[in-house]
């Protein structure tokens, strides 16, 4: 099975956990049957290789979300499609399409099914994409889609309607997110809600592809991303297709946006230092502080700590945190990365300090940097810093100071956790030359 898993999405909803580098697919809530905490990335990509442990996976997404699918996947053999820029669904897949065909030498006659990578489902949703993917070899349709049987008239989600009632059907049309009452009227009319799954085989895609872009291949594609039309992949492909069928599902699958929804999946009320009392009914706490929380009293309620901030919600009142956060100004306080993670703890006029946590066997990239200073205080684990071409061992309590110019990084023997503090009056991400080492 060749499947495309969509990340995208910045972090609002799901506020103070998520942010514009960590998504919702990347906080760990989730409890797996091993008692683990595992993120919804992490859980669909253990559930893809229960069902087809020779899947083939491929994430399409942005690029300051490369580091934390490495960290979470801890590396494994996955292919990742670096999206430019945002630009809806439709450029997102003729992307990886064509990363596929030119780049990894797929065939055009491969079937690919695409969908988003957190719907909060069981296994037997990949395995009904597994089935998918052979009625697109069989019924030879140019589209087959998943469609969910509903379980409410939901006014979130668009609408597939089938000509029939059989578990594939040709579609007959297509509907916008509706109001209630024209929810109910077309599920009446036996309709699917659309889940964002789409299987075809990739020559349709590449074809359909350069009938609507102007380019060579994926190199050129890549190149030109930031001039097209940002449109959805249901408004450029699905809806004008006439070759098209629907199979329908019938199992679990939950679209988690809010933390009201989140928290119904919980694996525990408390994630992380949190107590409460028996006059408490219906909380969830998730602290990442190394503080406690205490709650006393609450009802229905989500209280959630993190370095990004701290939420204390109704859970109904959860829903509508969006325009709030849009309105918070700050740095990104935590961030996972290939290596490991940081969290930012202070913030001056002419410094900056950070917690890095680097996993044992990882190492930075070789860099300098031409506006700043750094100091490293390594307060856990042991390790190699390598300087100007010179390596020296470094464990608990040495301290190593990196003048602005000079080339540096670290490998970590043991995971190492470092205090870095950063100096100069113009601290910036960008200030950072990679080489080879």
């Amino acid at each position: 099975m060749n499947i495309v898993l969509l990340s995208g999405g910045s972090g609002k909803r799901l506020w103070p956990l998520s942010n514009d580098v960590r998504s919702k697919q990347f906080i760990k809530l989730f409890k797996n049957e091993n008692n683990n905490i595992e993120s919804m990335l992490q859980r669909v990509y253990r559930q893809i290789k229960e069902v087809d442990k020779n899947a083939m996976i491929t994430i399409a997404t942005a690029k300051s979300q490369v580091s934390s699918i490495f960290n979470q996947l801890n590396n494994q053999d996955i292919n990742v499609s670096i999206e430019p820029c945002r630009k809806d669904t439709f450029p997102a897949i003729a992307l990886v399409s064509a990363f596929l065909k030119y780049e990894k030498n797929l065939s055009d006659d491969e079937v690919v099914v695409v969908c988003p990578i957190d719907p909060y489902v069981q296994n037997d949703y990949f395995e009904a994409i597994v089935n998918l993917e052979k009625i697109v070899k069989l019924n030879n349709t140019n589209l087959s889609l998943m469609g969910i049987e509903p379980t409410y008239p939901s006014e979130k989600y668009g609408y597939i309607i089938p000509e029939n009632t059989d578990k594939v059907s040709n579609v007959s049309m297509f509907k916008e997110k509706p109001t209630q009452e024209k929810a109910k009227e077309y599920i009446k009319q036996g309709a699917l809600w659309n889940a964002g799954v789409f299987a075809f085989k990739l020559g349709y895609m590449i074809n359909m592809s350069h009938k609507l872009i102007d380019f060579i291949d994926y190199k050129d594609l890549f190149n030109k991303y930031h001039t097209l039309e940002k449109i959805s992949f249901d408004y450029a492909v699905v809806e004008k297709e006439k070759n098209i069928d629907v199979m329908r599902f019938s199992g679990e699958w939950k679209d988690i946006g809010t933390w009201n929804t989140l928290a119904e999946e919980m694996g525990d009320v408390c994630i992380g230092k949190g107590m409460y009392n028996e006059t408490c009914e219906n909380i969830n706490i998730i602290n990442e502080l190394n503080i406690p929380i205490l709650c006393m009293g609450l009802k229905n309620s989500i209280v959630c700590a993190s370095p990004d901030g701290i939420l204390v919600s109704d859970k109904g009142q959860s829903s509508y945190i969006k325009p709030f956060v849009d309105n918070i100004d700050q740095e990104i306080m935590y961030s996972e990365k290939s290596w490991g993670s940081f969290t930012v703890l202070d913030i001056n006029d002419a410094s900056l300090t950070i917690k890095v946590v680097l996993k044992e066997g990882n190492k930075m990239n070789y860099h300098s940097h031409n506006f700043r200073d750094e100091v490293w205080n390594i307060t856990n684990g042991t390790g190699r810093v390598i300087i100007d071409g010179v390596e020296t061992k470094v464990t608990i309590g040495d301290s190593v100071k990196l003048p602005k110019g000079v080339k540096h990084t670290i490998i970590a023997d043991t995971e190492l956790n470092i205090i870095e503090v950063q100096f100069g009056n113009d601290i910036s991400v960008e200030d950072k030359i990679k080489y080879e080492l």
